[in-house]
């Protein structure tokens, strides 16, 4: 840990409020500073900043920018077409972390993990404009430079998105879709009276966690400069808002087999937003008006969908916008399945696959 990041957590103003060890109003005392003790006083970034570094990187120049991607050929195929190819995209809060518990489980395949722009690892973000939609006319573009014309679609949140659009804009290359969401932006276009029961009363779930649980999302998409600042410059106050996210949106629940996350794995999914200082260019898929492609996507879809996830959809809703051919359900994991339920993630991950053989 550099000297001056230890001098910054060291110097933390403690802020107290009437709710400091109530969990609805955010992350409590006792846990920023658990967390901040041990990012202090233990914890070594350089560590896992190593094994970081070691995951097979590389950079591409696509769509005017550079795109840095872990990319990982199949072990022991003659031909590339031996070998189907999977694209895994994260999302937000989080980073190509996201999957590296699943790299070790597709051996068989060739992998593709874009560090989203603006999100950590990936190359300075300068310029506006970095919605979702060019996101994924990035990463078509990468994918086609690598000679990759057929392969299937992994991931959630951001990466949902960013996921739906490369299926929509390219039919012929996405011969399948694995997701653990539907993009939320289409409960913007969906009309309750045109839809099952079941899938207008998620409707009206969706639209009430909205209203308590996404203040994040406001703030992220119209004052970013402004919050930019207050968690660019202080590590607790990155730490908070992180963890908050982290430890809400993972399985928390009785049956949990252990906590989604040690204190350290916590640690370097914060640590890579500050020593990246990326927090605020990863608000830009916010920020960023996107609007999805109309219609139906008619791509093969698997729909993985664990218990602890923010707002699982159920079927009804998911195939207004999606064909899907599997909607699997899962009694354990949350937002970050691919992390907390690797070997769940990957069975689905390999349903979808064979689908679009």
């Amino acid at each position: 840990m550099s000297t001056e990041l230890r001098a910054r957590i060291h110097g933390t103003r403690r802020v107290t409020t009437p709710w400091n060890d109530d969990k609805t109003r955010g992350v409590t005392a006792g846990r920023l500073d658990e967390l901040l003790e041990r990012w202090s006083d233990g914890y070594e970034w350089a560590v896992h900043e190593r094994r970081i570094a070691e995951l097979p990187w590389t950079t591409v120049h696509a769509g005017g920018i550079d795109l840095r991607v872990i990319h990982r050929r199949a072990a022991e195929t003659e031909t590339e077409t031996e070998a189907p190819v999977v694209v895994l995209l994260h999302g937000w809060p989080d980073s190509v972390l996201r999957f590296e518990r699943v790299l070790p489980l597709l051996t068989d395949m060739h992998v593709v993990i874009p560090a989203l722009p603006g999100f950590p690892f990936a190359a300075p973000l300068t310029e506006p404009g970095m919605s979702a939609a060019r996101m994924a006319d990035i990463v078509a573009q990468a994918l086609s430079s690598f000679g990759y014309s057929r392969y299937t679609l992994s991931g959630g949140d951001i990466g949902g998105a960013v996921a739906e659009i490369i299926a929509a804009e390219h039919p012929d290359s996405v011969a399948s879709l694995h997701l653990t969401n539907v993009a939320p932006q289409r409960a913007l276009t969906a009309d309750p009276a045109k839809l099952a029961p079941d899938a207008a009363a998620y409707l009206a779930r969706a639209a009430q966690w909205f209203r308590s649980e996404g203040g994040y999302i406001a703030e992220q998409s119209t004052r970013p400069n402004t919050l930019a600042v207050a968690l660019g410059d202080s590590p607790a106050g990155l730490a908070a808002w992180l963890v908050e996210k982290l430890d809400a949106w993972s399985d928390a629940s009785d049956t949990a087999d252990a906590p989604a996350f040690t204190i350290d794995e916590l640690l370097t999914w914060i640590s890579a937003y500050w020593e990246t200082g990326t927090i605020g260019t990863s608000f830009a898929a916010y920020t960023e008006p996107t609007t999805l492609p109309p219609g139906r996507i008619e791509t093969p879809t698997v729909l993985s969908v664990f218990a602890h996830d923010i707002k699982p959809e159920p079927r009804s809703y998911a195939e207004v916008f999606l064909n899907v051919r599997e909607y699997v359900e899962h009694p354990a994991g949350g937002h970050f399945a691919a992390w907390e339920q690797p070997e769940a993630y990957v069975r689905d991950l390999r349903r979808a696959v064979e689908l679009g053989i």
